[in-house]
């Protein structure tokens, strides 16, 4: 096995295209070629961590957040930063970043926050838009089938929950028909006429090189005339934050006291209390003013996140309970999320568990 087997089991689980634009993810050190040692499980990459993948004979280290974020001009060791990329280079150690991409799939830090909580009816707080691709592309009729079952193989036609389905008013699935007669075609390079079939249908981005790879190689035209649109439907399965319920309602004290328990957190920061039950809790994973506005509009009696600012908390406008739980402890329990999911699809090598507290705030 090598590393590029281990990024392509995590980049089935939270694929990169979901990741956002400001993020870094992927492989930020090291050859993908690199035959695996094993794997050490972090939320950061400092020097410590890199000591610990050393001792334990990790040649893969696979962090949350990237050591790497903004651009480097020099690696000199004057910075943590190029200290732990030079450590890592120097030992032939690999680190691959998932951040932003884990944030966003339906099973990732957002989804663990919530199993902690122990919330049920969970859902994506804020869908990521743009993420649902239609293809639309002719084909002999003969041929049709062929194309259509290759092309649902690799995962067309399948968004969600929708799979393969023949038509419906969120645009998500198949729709095959439209057959016009004798088109003039190109055939490898002949001219002939051909009754064809038009094939439309929806895809996740993420797979778009796949698509297409598979529709030319299954084509038997040499020029495949083919259109590919981006749908405005949002992808209820990708996207940041969840909102879901808990079992039964708490009064807000009783629920503080719940969030320090189950979260492992002694100091929350929080809006004024409203004196109303708390049941739908809208929960987001590290920095997540931006989100404050959707967990209103979602019905949250509360919202846990990190990193608010003084005057966010205004933005409670006495509808709901802002809970500042911290950064770090928001996120703490993803590691042992990723070491869980690796550890079943990769069975002969040794995924380990940091042991080092990379918790950068401390406490008095």
């Amino acid at each position: 096995m090598i590393i590029q087997d281990v990024i392509n089991h995590l980049e089935e689980f939270a694929p990169l295209a979901y990741a956002e634009d400001f993020d870094n993810v992927g492989l930020l050190v090291g050859d993908k070629n690199t035959k695996l040692n094993g794997v050490l499980v972090t939320l950061d990459t400092l020097e410590e961590v890199v000591d610990e993948a050393i001792q334990k004979k990790c040649n893969l280290i696979v962090s949350f957040h990237p050591i790497i974020f903004k651009g480097l001009k020099k690696i000199t060791g004057k910075s943590y930063v190029e200290r732990v990329i030079l450590k890592a280079i120097q030992n032939n150690i690999a680190i691959y970043a998932i951040h932003t991409a884990l944030d966003n799939a339906l099973q990732g830090v957002n989804d663990m926050i919530c199993n902690q909580l122990k919330l049920h009816n969970k859902q994506i707080l804020i869908p990521q838009a743009q993420t649902i691709k239609k293809l639309t592309t002719f084909v002999p009729k003969a041929e049709a089938e062929q194309l259509r079952t290759a092309l649902f193989k690799v995962g067309a036609g399948n968004i969600g929950n929708y799979s393969n389905c023949s038509f419906n008013v969120e645009g998500i699935g198949t729709f095959n028909g439209n057959e016009s007669s004798n088109p003039t075609k190109g055939e490898k390079g002949h001219i002939h006429y051909e009754e064809e079939t038009q094939i439309t249908l929806t895809y996740a981005k993420h797979l778009e090189p796949t698509i297409l790879k598979t529709l030319f190689k299954t084509h038997s035209y040499e020029e495949v005339a083919y259109e590919i649109t981006t749908l405005e439907n949002k992808n209820q399965h990708i996207g940041i934050g969840m909102v879901g319920d808990l079992e039964e309602a708490m009064d807000e004290k009783q629920f503080l006291n719940y969030l320090k328990t189950h979260m492992n957190t002694k100091h929350i920061r929080h809006s004024k209390l409203l004196g109303k039950p708390i049941k739908k809790i809208a929960v987001l994973g590290g920095s997540g003013s931006f989100a404050i506005e959707s967990a209103q509009a979602a019905g949250a009696d509360v919202f846990i996140t990190a990193d608010l600012k003084y005057h966010d908390f205004f933005r409670a406008e006495n509808k709901l309970v802002l809970a500042d739980i911290g950064h770090y402890e928001s996120e703490q329990f993803t590691k042992n999320l990723l070491v869980a999911y690796l550890t079943k699809k990769i069975t002969n090598f040794a995924v380990v568990l940091s042991n080092i507290d990379t918790n950068p705030v401390k406490y008095f």
